[in-house]
């Protein structure tokens, strides 16, 4: 394996420590309790569970997250995840959000509109971001179109994003001029 493709597979290894280190610390106190008492990793490796190797990775990783701000510890000494953490763990999440594309089109189009105040510009750019990045296209600024069925992406979107009924999902039989709609879709018979 070359030297770039080698830096490519541990810079992810890394990310993918530090996203699953946030998660469970997001939704559990277990890690938190484990990256805490030291006894407990322990407990782990004579399990099995986790190697040497392993046990020094998450506590490299847990002193990142807490040197980035991304962690920090309460009163008792439990981890926390901080709002820049939580962040941090919805942008990553966002980013591996990702569609199946059916064999067959339908003939219709899956429209995303949102309406986002401005004190949440943030968000809103997220939610461009992310929809891009799956492959939505922009027919205006707060107006996406998709070809295939995403209710069930669009729902936990919705609901990582924290915008309910600022985001409105619309199935459509026809779009004015979208033959260059699809043409960017390979949907032209």
């Amino acid at each position: 394996m070359g030297k770039i493709e080698e830096k490519s597979r541990k810079r992810k290894r890394k990310q993918d420590l530090q996203k699953a280190i946030l998660g469970v610390v997001a939704t559990t106190a277990v890690l938190a309790t484990a990256l805490v008492a030291p006894n407990i990793l322990k407990e782990f490796e004579k399990l099995g569970i986790l190697g040497e190797r392993k046990k020094e990775g998450i506590s490299r990783a847990r002193d990142q997250l807490l040197k980035e701000g991304l962690l920090s510890r309460d009163s008792r000494g439990y981890l926390i995840i901080t709002e820049t953490g939580q962040r941090r763990l919805i942008d990553r999440k966002i980013s591996s959000y990702s569609l199946e594309k059916p064999k067959r089109w339908d003939g219709k189009w899956r429209v995303i509109t949102f309406d986002i105040p401005e004190r949440r510009k943030r968000t809103r750019d997220q939610i461009r971001q992310t929809l891009s990045h799956i492959g939505f296209v922009r027919l205006q600024d707060s107006v996406w179109v998709y070809p295939y069925n995403c209710e069930d992406l669009i729902a936990l979107l919705k609901a990582d994003m924290l915008i309910g009924k600022d985001m409105l999902y619309l199935i459509v039989d026809s779009i004015e001029g979208d033959t260059g709609l699809k043409k960017h879709f390979g949907l032209e018979r």
